[in-house]
């Protein structure tokens, strides 16, 4: 089992409902499929770079989890089939960036610039 990092955005129109059911059932598949999330965040709604679809914002999720090389295919697919997804991306996780990923949550980086503010 390899490591990955994906990202999706979720359409803005649906409700708050709609979206953390979105959310929820590409965690479940994830873990139906023998994959294991070992962190989940929600970014929030947030200004496309471009617009999709005449959208200028989305609504952002990250997922990072343990999973076969041979599920991401069946993800993406499912990403595809799914009418609410904007866009995805999936990253195979280095052990770089495994620590990096550690040390963000942890709040490295926001603690030197906590420090030279006092």
């Amino acid at each position: 089992m390899r490591n990955y990092e994906t990202v999706f955005i979720v359409d803005p129109v649906l409700s708050e409902q709609q979206i953390k059911d979105a959310v929820v059932k590409f965690k479940k598949l994830i873990s139906d499929n023998g994959g294991e999330i070992y962190h989940a965040e929600d970014w929030g709604m947030k200004k496309l770079a471009y617009p999709i679809g005449h959208k200028k914002t989305g609504f952002y999720a990250l997922v990072e989890y343990k999973a076969e090389g041979t599920f991401i295919k069946k993800l993406e697919i499912e990403f595809r089939r799914d009418e609410n997804i904007i866009r995805f991306l999936t990253t195979s996780l280095d052990r770089h960036a495994i620590e990096f990923n550690e040390k963000r949550r942890k709040g490295v980086f926001n603690k030197k610039k906590e420090e030279a503010a006092v």
